[in-house]
């Protein structure tokens, strides 16, 4: 079953298949009940009771990316300090379903959405020494278990600014002058072209998407790591900058360690980056609520601090 058009699922995963597949599978868990929680272009995510998150590939490229996850992640389990979703059930394509599949364990929470400055800055060194943790992962080891190289090209700085400007001239009708400056004059001062190859092990997408926290507000969990790679810290520092508000960044800083000037430069931009792409969706989806979101994560970003 695929399809031509390259957004579309190359295998719808129905909630009678994914309890049928995992009833059969694993039937310690047939007693429990399942319900379709989310539904991205990579997979499909059901719950299955209190306990545990099944996750399908719907598309061809998602397939590995998930294998790499069931491989990675029980290897992790000593260096991270945010709770986030353990493989623990393994599940096998068969004649009704073409891809491997895992059951994670879930990890309550939501996401971080209309928080107080104060509730972002209450995180802000459980931030950094996950990072720090996550990032003394030897590297080695990672692509020995087949976790490659970033590919996203993020030392060409230049080639990126160039990406956002373009960015901008699409937001520029559907948002104020004033962001429109702020971003503008931003960019303006990117002048380095290219930054040195650091690399460390990344979880490789971290915005408000794959980040959730308590009824406080205090971050509760890390989730999505179907990005994992190895690449330079800063794409992943860019929560610093895009999570944390100005008066955070010292104490984050100060657990996580300090970083070069290039680190900065290219934790602020992806800060910048990510939710100038957020933006853009939100305003094709009419999501105001996303929106929203993606403009204060872009103030937090700007600011000076």
């Amino acid at each position: 079953m695929t399809n031509s058009n390259p957004w579309d699922a190359d295998w719808e995963v129905s909630e009678p298949l994914a309890r049928a597949l995992i009833y059969s599978q694993f039937p310690q868990l047939s007693s429990m009940p399942i319900n379709l929680i989310g539904c991205g272009w990579d997979n499909v995510v059901f719950r299955v009771g209190d306990e545990y998150v099944f996750r399908f590939p719907r598309r061809n490229v998602a397939v590995e990316l998930i294998k790499k996850e069931g491989v990675l992640l029980p290897m992790l389990a000593a260096f991270l300090t945010i709770p986030y979703p353990k493989p623990v059930f393994y599940g096998e394509p068969n004649d009704d379903y073409p891809y491997p599949f895992l059951g994670y364990t879930y990890v309550p929470g939501t996401f971080p959405k209309g928080l107080t400055d104060e509730q972002r800055a209450s995180s802000a060194v459980a931030l950094a020494t996950f990072l720090k943790e996550l990032h003394a992962f030897p590297p080695q080891r990672a692509r020995e278990n087949g976790i490659e190289h970033d590919h996203r090209n993020l030392l060409d700085i230049a080639q990126r600014k160039e990406k956002m400007q373009t960015f901008l001239s699409t937001l520029a009708v559907h948002i104020s002058a004033e962001d429109r400056d702020a971003i503008a004059n931003y960019l303006g001062q990117v002048v380095i072209d290219r930054i040195s190859p650091c690399e460390v092990v990344l979880h490789g997408d971290l915005h408000v998407k794959n980040m959730l926290v308590d009824e406080a507000g205090h971050i509760s969990g890390i989730i999505d790591w179907g990005d994992l790679n190895v690449g330079h810290p800063g794409a992943d520092l860019n929560v610093a900058y895009s999570f944390l508000p100005p008066q955070a960044r010292q104490p984050f800083f100060h657990a996580y360690g300090e970083v070069d000037e290039e680190t900065n430069i290219l934790a602020r931009m992806m800060a910048v980056y990510i939710p100038m792409l957020l933006w853009m969706q939100a305003i094709d989806n009419h999501d105001e609520e996303v929106a929203e979101e993606a403009r204060m994560t872009l103030r937090r970003a700007l600011a000076d601090g």
